[in-house]
């Protein structure tokens, strides 16, 4: 029998997670996945989702920022 798994996401995280697997789709689409590189370049995806996502934070001021 399978065991089931559950989890919860912060907001942030399951950001990330969505632009992580929109990466990840692009590069098995670009035939960029293998069975052997499979774990490789999801890392790859979620790296690179964290990486734009700090510079997205770095270079834009949300509206409600500056009243912290």
């Amino acid at each position: 029998m399978q065991q089931s798994s559950y989890q919860s996401l912060q907001w942030s995280e399951s950001v990330i997670l969505s632009a992580a697997s929109r990466i990840f789709a692009a590069y098995i689409t670009a035939g960029k996945v293998t069975a052997d590189n499979e774990d490789q370049m999801m890392l790859k995806a979620i790296q690179t989702a964290i990486k734009m996502s700090d510079k997205v934070d770095a270079m834009v001021k949300s509206d409600d920022e500056g009243k912290r």
